[in-house]
Parts: structure tokens; C-alpha cells; sequence
């Protein structure tokens, strides 16, 4: 289980409660859903069930600890020709990440929650409602919003994203 959940465990939690606290959330999220393995019904995808698990307690994290999440500036979010790029454009390309997860950070944890799992982890509508726990309506009413929100926040700063007003 471990192992072949391992590094989506991982990226939901370190978009939630950062990088430093993430092995101790996806340790958490593992012991969590072991113990409670007679629960899960299988009337969905298993990965959906762990992700819910791991969702709360990231979630439960912050609450209580009021973490910060992950920079996106992360080598797995490195683009593919980045050996092939100047010092200077690499330099150019990780503060454009860095201000992307300022801008990212400054959303409603619920916007950020729902974004990070469609948009970049990939997660469908049904997926992401189970993880969070909301109906599949909330989630796509809260993606739209956390768009909105998010491309709102971009437009203020032309010089890295040149989106249309």
C-alpha cells in the first residue's frame, strides 16, 4: 500500500501542510488508513479513500499547527529541458514559482485544496469529492471560484503571466 501510494500521498500533503511536516502527515495518513482498512466499503477506487484519509490529516495539520504550504519550486516541478536552459532563465523560471505559490498560498484552503488536486495532481471531480469530502456541485462551484481567484491574482502581476484583462 505504502509503496504504490507513496508519492501521491506525498504531494497532496506538502501542497497542504508544506515540506517540512510531509513525512509525518503521509506516516499519519498510512497508520490512519491501516487501522481502519475494515472500513473502506470499495465502492470507489482505493486511491480515493487514502487520498480522503491523507486530505484530513493534512488538514487536521494545519488546523492545529497552522502550517504553510509547499513551494512550487520543487524538482519534480521543473521543467524537462531545465539542464538545456541558462543559469539566468533557470533563476528567471524558480522565482516565477516562487511568486506562483505566493499567489497559490493566498487562496481559501478549500480553493487551494480543490485546485491542487484537479489541476495538478489530475484527480477527477468524483475523485476529488471524495477526498474532500464534499458533493461533486461544491467541488465544481469551488474550483470555478479558486480559478477565478487564482487567474484574478496572477493579472496583477502582467510582467510574469500576460494574461488578458
Amino acid at each position: 500500500m505504502v509503496e504504490r501510494h507513496r508519492e501521491i500521498v506525498l504531494r497532496v500533503a506538502a501542497r497542504i501542510v508544506g515540506e517540512d511536516d510531509v513525512e509525518d502527515i503521509a506516516q499519519d495518513a498510512f497508520l490512519r488508513a491501516y487501522h481502519r482498512l475494515g472500513r473502506w466499503r470499495g465502492d470507489g477506487p482505493f486511491r480515493t479513500w487514502l487520498l480522503h484519509i491523507a486530505h484530513n490529516a493534512a488538514v487536521d495539520a494545519v488546523s492545529s499547527r497552522h502550517v504553510a504550504s509547499v513551494p512550487l519550486d520543487q524538482p519534480t516541478h521543473e521543467l524537462p529541458d531545465a539542464v538545456d536552459r541558462t543559469p539566468a532563465a533557470r533563476l528567471e523560471a524558480s522565482e516565477r514559482l516562487r511568486r506562483l505559490d505566493v499567489k497559490l498560498k493566498a487562496l481559501k484552503p478549500s480553493h487551494r485544496t480543490v485546485l491542487v488536486l484537479r489541476d495538478v495532481e489530475g484527480l477527477s471531480y468524483e475523485e476529488i469529492a471524495a477526498v474532500a469530502d464534499m458533493p461533486l456541485g461544491s467541488v465544481k462551484a469551488r474550483l470555478h471560484r479558486a480559478r477565478g481567484e487564482f487567474i484574478d491574482a496572477l493579472r496583477h502581476n502582467t510582467y510574469d503571466w500576460a494574461l488578458p484583462r
